[in-house]
């Protein structure tokens, strides 16, 4: 058996022909410098060869229903095991999707609570248990020998009338007793009821004493008081209680039925179990009166009625002038300050208060008397009634989400939630974190037959749960929604499935597992990977985490630079043979011959921005302190509140104040500070564009520059052609055979679609008389096909887009083109970009940049380059936060907020602030302790 994964000649994006033997059956890891075909090599090449030939082995019929893949441009690929790819694309945004669906988790509690829940009335809260005549029989004989016993039949429970007719039939059917409102009678001697009064009636079908001998005579006696009481029997102890049984599914006391308890009754995807109110989304859209007035510092006069401020607003303003009279208030008054029954009475109208309303037309003014709607009811009935999709849409945005008022958020059936394993629901169980989860079910205490039946679903539960703590996930509650997971968070709940899928002979690969990883978080990720390793799986990981990297049986580092400047293997072999060798980029850092320096002096602020009592999520009350004008580091555990505190309370309530944005920020008292800030900026790794037709330079601008350029050349002004006769987004200069997409798309049977280059433009985009016009002899195409580094040196004699270019080489980006699409961007990529754009504005040093975790898919030496960049925008006056675990990053910080001490509910606090110095030096905080050996304080 070939014991090597052997490829030749890759030729992929990159990748310069090389051949590479990856050792079977052992934990490799690829690293080198972004850009550098690491994920060419393993995604695009292994993983997408492995695929290929798993499909073509299927039926032609099969293969119409699934991707197809086209050959990697490789010439062969040899000990190719099946391949599984665990990658970063983002998890269902589904709002269906929890954690516990996602991992299959939530599946097998249903099947718990259905094989051994305990149902309890929704309505009264008392146990129900449908029993058999036989269980009864048991249960009665179990009562102490010799007591003496009635076997009743409820016939009416608290209903007014005579019952002459029925206490008749009762007698003629040869029955001697009943017992009427507590009372015993002969049916013969029965009182005349009051018809106005309630009354509760029982018939006496047997007198007992409990003895050995009795049961046949029991089950018949309980038979036939069954089918009169409707599947009710109470029996009577003489001398004390009175014991209720019943063989359906229904409350003895409110006589609410329940259907037999099964899995969909657990499933909010399901009409059987989800509320009917919220079709279990746990969720309903509703005018949210914050967003109707986003800024509440205005007048109505001004437009503080958002949604009124429109090409009607005359109308409007009309009815508000006529309020105001009504009421005795001024339109001038900013909304903040108008009373508090006048607000109610413009969210949610006058009730049946009729109002002097005019409206003018021309010069004469017509009045008219109605109640006033109110602004919340007006739009609830513009959307309920609009067939226009984007009436609707731009109504939603000033909706928000609240709690369904009849589930509270459960999603469920009040029955599937009186469904009850050791007295908790499956919504109070899906709301314990995965780590409360498993604790839960380690100490479930059930009855022999309990136990028994649940034995292999609960073995199920607590593997997958166990899988989820392994991977650093302990910290995520059940119902979690998946669309809110991150990328390396997805990425780990697919890599604890595959664990509990138990394979052996697969070929994994990983895209940077570490993602969001605390580095004391990393160590168990680390386990999960060996142990896969272990079951006899080849595991091949792109990574740049330097634990990582270390714990690895076998690295190819690649390079040795980005883009055509890369896509070579510079050094392959053990870590120890990675660090030793003089060529390899990554080893000299791993060696310690090259780092990320420590600055030699940390800024201090003088001014400050105060997040104050922020309880979003499981934030604590947290009163936050961030110094503006230096660059500060949020850290802790996965889990903590980092992204909470910084992005959902933070920057959305700057976004509020300085952008005037209508998203809602997470809860907290106040925010203070803000009058030394005029902008806040949020740099995330969310594509810089959805379409083709984006690029980096349409994004960062500088095509506006190199459209201008061209428009000014001699033979474009002969021609009469403007700025826009460069753009391949409108008709004049772009190619009309593929609308400026430079290939057409054609669509093929069973195989994938092709797109071949146009044959018009040759893939140029432009049409023949565009690309005619040449600058330096090179047309507007040949331009966009150079890389930023070309077109740098090519045109550094024009200032504007020299500096623009420059910002882009700055952060790392020198080996992209500049027309290259942005859907081919990764999220790093993309965020520095992104950042480039940035660097590329005039500094007004009052803004505050946040970028959650930058330096995603970077290597050491992207790293130090990033870091370098931000220090610029701090170095011009400017603020910049970054959520980090990476402790390159931190260690050069001037400003450190740890939270923890724990994920999920176990965190939300603040334990260590500072400089870096100060936070390595606390004993409580787990990122201190990782930090003392960067800062050299151990």
């Amino acid at each position: 058996m070939i014991d090597k994964i052997i490829v030749k000649g890759a030729r992929e994006h990159n990748l310069k022909d090389i051949d590479v033997e990856i050792p079977r059956d052992k934990l490799v890891v690829v690293t080198g410098v972004s850009g550098s075909g690491k994920s060419t090599l393993a995604f695009d090449t292994i993983y997408a060869e492995g695929q290929r030939r798993y499909v073509e082995s299927l039926s032609a019929y099969a293969r119409q229903f699934l991707e197809q893949m086209e050959k990697p441009d490789v010439d062969s690929i040899d000990g190719l095991s099946p391949a599984i790819s665990i990658e970063q694309k983002t998890t269902s945004k589904n709002p269906r999707s929890t954690v516990g669906t996602v991992t299959e988790i939530y599946d097998y509690l249903r099947l718990l609570f259905a094989r051994i829940g305990k149902v309890f009335c929704h309505h009264c809260g008392r146990e129900i248990a449908a029993q058999s005549v036989q269980q009864m029989v048991d249960q009665v004989m179990s009562f102490p020998e010799r007591t003496k016993l009635l076997i009743l039949a409820p016939l009416v429970k608290g209903r007014k009338g005579e019952y002459r007719k029925e206490l008749q039939q009762l007698q003629a059917d040869g029955f001697v007793r009943v017992r009427i409102d507590g009372a015993l009678y002969e049916l013969a001697e029965t009182p005349e009821l009051d018809k106005k009064k309630k009354h509760t009636i029982e018939v006496v079908v047997d007198r007992l004493i409990v003895k050995e001998g009795i049961e046949s005579r029991l089950a018949d006696s309980l038979e036939t008081a069954l089918r009169l009481g409707d599947g009710l029997v109470m029996v009577q102890d003489v001398d004390g209680a009175c014991h209720q049984f019943s063989e359906k599914h229904a409350c003895i006391d409110c006589g609410i039925s329940y259907a037999e308890v099964e899995p969909r009754m657990f499933s909010f995807n399901n009409p059987h179990g989800a509320c009917p109110d919220c079709s279990g989304l746990g969720t309903r859209n509703y005018f949210d009166p914050d967003q109707v007035v986003p800024h509440a510092d205005l007048t109505l006069r001004e437009g503080a009625i958002a949604p009124w401020v429109t090409r009607k607003g005359f109308y409007y303003q009309q009815l508000l002038e006529s309020l105001a009279d009504h009421y005795g208030f001024d339109t001038n008054t900013p909304y903040r300050d108008l009373s508090e029954r006048i607000r109610k009475i413009l969210m949610y109208g006058s009730g049946d208060e009729e109002i002097r309303f005019y409206y003018d037309q021309g010069e004469r003014r017509h009045f008219y008397h109605k109640v006033f709607e109110g602004v919340v009811p007006n739009l609830e009935r513009r959307y309920r009634d609009s067939d226009s999709d984007t009436m609707r849409e731009k109504l939603e945005q000033y909706m928000d989400i609240m709690p369904c008022p009849s589930c509270h958020g459960a999603r469920l059936r009040p029955e599937s939630l009186h469904v009850k394993v050791d007295d908790k629901s499956i919504y109070e169980l899906c709301e314990l974190s995965v780590a409360g989860a498993l604790d839960f079910f380690n100490n479930l205490q059930l009855s022999s037959k309990d136990a028994e039946i649940g034995q292999r679903i609960l073995k199920e539960i607590r593997e997958r749960l166990g899988f989820l703590v392994q991977v650093g996930l302990d910290y995520l509650t059940l119902n979690r929604a998946a669309g809110t997971l991150s990328g390396g968070e997805g990425q780990r709940i697919r890599l604890a499935t595959q664990i509990g899928s138990s394979l052996m002979g697969v070929l994994y690969i990983l895209d940077e597992p570490s993602i969001g990883l605390h580095q004391r978080d990393n160590r168990r990720l680390l386990e999960t990977l060996v142990h896969l390793r272990d079951l006899g799986n080849t595991v091949l990981v792109v990574e740049h985490d330097e634990e990582t990297i270390l714990e690895a049986d076998y690295v190819l580092d690649m390079g040795p630079a980005a883009g055509v400047h890369g896509g070579e293997v510079v050094s392959e072999g053990t870590p120890k043979e990675i660090v030793a060798d003089p060529k390899s980029l990554t080893g000299r850092y791993l060696s310690g011959e090259l780092e990320v320096s420590v600055p030699s002096q940390r800024r201090t602020a003088e001014r400050w921005l105060e997040v104050l009592g922020a309880e979003a999520n499981n934030l604590q009350q947290v009163d936050a302190r961030f110094p503006l004008g230096v660059m500060t580091c949020v850290t802790g555990v996965s889990g903590s509140g980092k992204s909470t505190l910084v992005i959902d309370t933070l920057y959305r309530s700057l976004a509020q104040h300085l952008n005037r944005s209508r998203e809602k920020s997470g809860k907290l008292k106040g925010i203070s500070g803000l009058e030394h800030l005029d902008k806040v900026v949020d740099i995330d790794q969310s594509p810089i564009g959805r379409t083709p037709r984006s690029n980096p330079a349409t994004y960062t601008g500088v095509f506006s520059d190199i459209r201008e350029l061209f428009a000014q050349l001699p033979e474009a002004k002969i021609r009469g052609y403007k700025p826009g006769r460069f753009s391949f987004n409108v008709k004049g200069g772009r190619c009309e055979a593929c609308n400026g997409d430079g290939v057409l798309k054609i669509e093929m049977h069973f195989l994938p679609d092709v797109y071949v280059q146009c044959e018009v433009c040759g893939g140029a985009r432009y049409n023949r008389e565009t690309l005619q016009v040449h600058y330096k002899g090179k047309s507007i195409a040949d331009i966009l096909d150079m890389t930023v580094n070309q077109a740098s040196k090519f045109l550094e004699n024009i200032p504007r887009i020299h500096n623009k270019l420059q910002t882009i080489r700055d952060v790392g980006l020198g080996y992209i083109k500049l027309g290259q699409s942005a859907t081919t961007l990764s999220g790093g990529e993309a965020q520095r970009v992104k950042l480039a754009k940035e660097l590329g504005k005039r500094a007004t040093g009052r803004t505050i940049y946040i970028l959650d975790e930058p330096t995603t898919g970077l290597h050491f030496d992207d790293v130090r380059k990033l870091m370098e960049v931000l220090h610029r925008l701090v170095d011009t006056g400017n603020t910049v936060i970054i959520i980090e675990h990476n402790l390159d990053v931190i260690k050069t910080a001037d400003h450190v907020i740890d939270l923890g001490p724990e994920g999920g509910s176990g965190g939300g606090m603040i334990v260590a602030s500072g400089t870096p110095e100060q936070v390595a030096l606390n004993s409580h905080s787990h990122t201190g302790r990782y930090l003392r050996s960067y800062l050299d304080l151990v």
